[in-house]
């Protein structure tokens, strides 16, 4: 059968809701991790003296990605996975501009008016589909189930290991971490406790606060040692751009 002799069928309203919240996750996520890597592993630092000035920038990158989500033959990752497709609402068997595309996703903006316009319209569609001429259709030749269930799950997984590793390694590089290491490596307690120390943890956990050079830091580091991990409690406070160690547990 040739795509102009297709029927296509409107989508539902759950499939549409499903798809924009897994392309929001995507997204997201995707430029919280760009904006990582750019800013580099020391932001905490950059962040606390006021340094950071890429990150309007980004966030100007990073919107523009969303907007330009359905791109690729109107379909984003969250519609590939739902099986639904954009088109032109007088033509189904035409794909829409990319300007057009990009015009549908600004009143996002706006996106809870968005919301409640989608859940109130009798054609289903929701303002961009208005302004864009666009409507929603299922995709005859959407991919099987499994290989759709098997994306989501390898993205959901790719994206929580990338997540552990940019949050482990901003808060091994940030000064408060460095200092509390080195206390730690101080304390003749830890080493016999430890049987020496060997090295720590991946990731320490805990929360830094930093704001015009003051700031205060609670991290929980694992310590490894030769014959006993630990872990250790450091409370610091941060006094004119200097990290200071408060307590250690």
């Amino acid at each position: 059968m040739t795509e102009q002799t297709t029927t296509f069928l409107k989508s539902s309203r759950k499939r549409r809701i499903v798809a924009f919240l897994i392309d929001h996750f995507v997204l997201s996520f995707l430029i919280v991790s760009i904006c990582f890597l750019a800013l580099g592993p020391d932001f905490i630092d950059k962040a606390s003296t006021g340094k950071i000035i890429s990150l309007p920038l980004i966030m100007s990158l990073g919107f523009l990605l969303y907007l330009l989500k359905d791109s690729i033959k109107g379909i984003s990752i969250g519609k590939w996975a739902m099986g639904i497709m954009i088109r032109d609402e007088n033509n189904p068997t035409q794909i829409p501009s990319i300007g057009r595309l990009f015009l549908r996703n600004v009143p996002f903006i706006i996106w809870p008016v968005e919301f409640i316009v989608l859940a109130t319209s009798d054609q289903k569609k929701r303002l961009g589909d208005k302004i864009a001429k666009t409507i929603v259709v299922k995709n005859p030749n959407k991919p099987a189930q499994l290989p759709r269930i098997l994306m989501l799950i390898g993205v959901a997984i790719a994206f929580f290991v990338l997540f552990i590793v940019l949050i482990g390694s901003a808060m091994k590089n940030s000064d408060a971490y460095k200092t509390a290491i080195t206390e730690i490596e101080k304390s003749e307690e830890i080493r016999i406790q430890t049987g020496g120390i060997k090295g720590y943890g991946i990731m320490p956990t805990g929360n830094i606060s930093v704001s015009n050079n003051e700031g205060q830091a609670q991290l929980e580091i694992k310590v490894l040692g030769n014959t006993n991990d630990m872990h250790v409690n450091v409370y610091l406070e941060k006094e004119n751009g200097q990290w200071k160690v408060i307590e250690m547990q």
